[in-house]
């Protein structure tokens, strides 16, 4: 299992691939791998694997994530969230999108924002997305920033992807966009995912020793579309609703624009989906 997270800062070691079918399978497998009778002890805590070329990413909601090949940051680190629980599962999933947002927003400049539950976007566009995987007993999840209940919470697997250096995306994809197209400029992926992973040890150390507060007003601050009408599908209906806040479990608090009851209604991300034109 992994080490305990005062032991190891997240990014350390950080293993550089040329090509792997996912980041997060091979996380994976080396957490596999520590699980051996001869392997017992192995420290896996803190570990970061970047790659060049990812020919079988994973997104949310079963999705592929693509990404050329050179351009772009493609990076997944393992992680003992203990001593969250695993009712917390959305503390973790906040710290990281908190950081992966105030790490591209330095560059990016203030319009960078987070869409429920862990989306990077930078205006209306789609810059970056996050995939948790968890270790649940003799259980894996994958975890999207939902509220889960029962188990021990053994480890975690933080799949990131941000558009960098690409220009070019396939035409089915509505809204990405790169560093580079907002910027202008072409960037060192390595050097950013290294810097990215400073920024992601700094918010889980503030997350594990000074609690959820903080992390969870800045991730609500900046909620992309907070206060603004948004278009939900839910089975096979659509509506539009006022998305007010994010609940501190991680339920996207919406108000339906039909209704004149002001108060708010919870959803889970997987109670919901949230459609882009």
């Amino acid at each position: 299992m992994p080490q305990p997270p005062s032991t190891k800062a997240l990014g350390s070691p950080f293993l550089e691939l040329q090509s792997v079918d996912s980041t997060n399978n091979y996380a994976r497998r080396l957490i596999k791998e520590a699980c051996l009778p001869d392997r017992q002890g192995f420290a896996l805590h803190g570990t970061a694997i970047f790659a060049h070329e990812q020919v079988a990413g994973k997104g949310q909601r079963s999705k592929v994530w693509s990404s050329e090949k050179e351009a772009n940051i493609i990076l997944s680190l393992v992680v003992n969230p203990q001593p969250l629980q695993l009712i917390q599962q959305f503390q973790l999933s906040a710290c990281v999108a908190l950081a992966v947002q105030e790490f591209f927003m330095k560059y990016a400049g203030n319009e960078t924002k987070i869409k429920w539950p862990n989306d990077l976007y930078w205006q209306d566009r789609k810059a970056g997305g996050i995939l948790i995987e968890s270790g649940i007993g003799s259980l894996s999840t994958r975890h999207t920033g939902g509220e889960s209940a029962g188990g021990i919470w053994e480890w975690a697997i933080i799949g990131i992807g941000i558009n960098i250096n690409q220009t070019d995306f396939p035409a089915d994809l509505p809204n990405p966009v790169s560093l580079k197209q907002i910027t202008g400029k072409t960037f060192d992926t390595v050097a950013l995912a290294k810097e990215l992973c400073a920024v992601l040890n700094e918010k889980f150390t503030e997350l594990i020793n000074q609690g959820f507060e903080n992390i969870y007003a800045r991730y609500v601050h900046h909620l992309y579309k907070r206060n603004a009408t948004i278009k939900l599908k839910k089975n096979n209906r659509m509506f539009e609703a006022v998305l007010k806040t994010i609940s501190p479990s991680g339920k996207l608090m919406v108000q339906h624009s039909i209704e004149e009851d002001p108060i708010a209604i919870g959803f889970d991300f997987n109670d919901v989906e949230w459609v882009i034109k």
